[in-house]
């Protein structure tokens, strides 16, 4: 099996919002683009590698939080790779329609009140759009894995399966202090924001069983598949939303 080397760039300090590089053995694949303005902080990223933004063959956003997506249009200029998303978020996108957020607790909350979730992004049409539960192969982009559909967070998230089992999940869980920040950084959370928490239990066991063994969030991580199967069974177990 080829091995993918898994760059992680801290778009916030302490890794409290993350985009992935993936190298593959054939190309680049870039997962989610940041807040506005990390274009920067990505091409340094890639120029450690000694690569440049012409060698990422395709951007795949996770989801439509600002976070994930604020500098996509951006990179797609930048680099001349498509843009790969899934259609239950595709309104959001395109600044069609406007996101709703359903806060996991007080800290959420408080956080909605700053702003920050609720900035506005330059909006876009993705290039590529998953439709329902099709399985996207990356081999063409040069990584060996695939982008499936797993909604929870948001109708619309999608994660990136490697064939190593690293998988990167996005916000379908987080994990630390300040959303992997000063403590408890191998400690699962839920994020600030999610959809349907037993929807999202759902899709990590079903990662698990198909033998992921590490997973990459948006915020904090890596985590262990025991934490994930931890912290699923407790999802799983919250009141119906």
């Amino acid at each position: 099996m080829k091995k993918v080397k898994i760059i992680r760039i801290p778009i916030l300090p302490m890794h409290m919002v993350n985009a992935h590089l993936l190298l593959g053995p054939d190309g680049c694949v870039l997962v989610d683009a940041g807040i506005p303005g990390s274009e920067r902080k990505i091409g340094r990223a890639l120029a450690k590698e000694k690569l440049t933004f012409k060698d990422i063959k395709l951007i795949i956003i996770t989801h439509a939080h600002v976070d994930h997506a604020g500098s996509a249009a951006r990179l797609r200029e930048l680099t001349g790779a498509p843009i790969l998303a899934h259609e239950g978020d595709a309104k959001h996108y395109s600044r069609e329609e406007e996101m709703t957020f359903c806060p996991t607790g007080r800290f959420a909350r408080l956080f909605y009140k700053t702003g920050f979730i609720l900035q506005p992004y330059e909006g876009f049409t993705p290039d590529l759009l998953v439709s329902g539960k099709q399985a996207i192969d990356l081999r063409s982009f040069g990584v060996p894995g695939t982008v499936t559909h797993t909604p929870g967070h948001t109708s619309g998230s999608i994660s990136v399966e490697l064939e190593s089992k690293d998988a990167m999940v996005g916000d379908l869980l987080a994990s630390g202090i300040l959303l992997g920040g000063i403590m408890r950084k191998n400690h699962a959370i839920r994020p600030p924001f999610e959809d349907d928490p037993h929807q999202v239990a759902e899709e990590l066991l079903r990662l698990i069983s198909s033998g992921h063994r590490t997973f990459y969030l948006g915020h904090g991580g890596p985590l262990g598949v025991n934490e994930v199967r931890r912290h699923a069974e407790y999802l799983k177990g919250l009141p119906a939303v």
